[in-house]
């Protein structure tokens, strides 16, 4: 059977994005130490990523801030996710999801609690999100270098926190997100 991995990245931070992997593996890959994302160290993940991007079929999803705002975040994570598989443009059986929900779609899918650290195709998944994710973060944090998303990743980090209470929101915080919308009141 033909399976793909589908994860996401970027669920619990302050700001950017969330990024949505699908991977399709070919049989004779020789990609070796697949491991969910949060596992690995940055030079491990950068390795494998070039690794996979070189033998896999993979699509990758992307909702805004703006979306992620306007339908919440699991909305968001599960809409980023069909895109991912859309974007695959490849034929396959199956779909092998990292988590307790799958988005409304009319493939034939398993949700898997832990499944990144479980099946490669997920761990592959896994690891495209998040590379893409945090190299977007490191971008904005350029524009935004107070926040120090270079680091953080948008998450709500203590730096993070004290730079949103004294320079405020930027358009790529999550406004529905309670620290973010807390300083929305002030």
């Amino acid at each position: 059977m033909r399976i793909v991995g589908v994860d996401e990245a970027g669920r619990g931070p302050l700001a950017g994005p969330v990024v949505a992997a699908a991977v399709l593996l070919p049989e004779n890959h020789d990609i070796t130490g697949l491991n969910d994302s949060k596992k690995l160290s940055a030079k491990r993940r950068a390795k494998l990523e070039i690794a996979i991007r070189n033998q896999a079929k993979f699509g990758i999803g992307v909702v805004s801030v703006e979306d992620i705002d306007r339908i919440n975040i699991l909305q968001a994570s599960l809409l980023a996710m069909h895109r991912a598989v859309k974007a695959l443009n490849a034929p396959f059986d199956h779909i092998l999801v990292d988590g307790n929900k799958l988005p409304q779609w009319e493939y034939a899918a398993t949700a898997i609690v832990g499944g990144d650290a479980l099946h490669p195709q997920i761990s592959a998944a896994s690891i495209l999100a998040k590379e893409l994710r945090d190299r977007m973060m490191c971008k904005l944090a350029l524009e935004h270098p107070h926040y120090a998303w270079g680091s953080n990743k948008g998450y709500g980090t203590a730096a993070h926190i004290k730079a949103l209470k004294e320079y405020g929101p930027t358009d790529h915080h999550r406004r529905s997100f309670a620290p973010v919308a807390q300083m929305l009141l002030l």
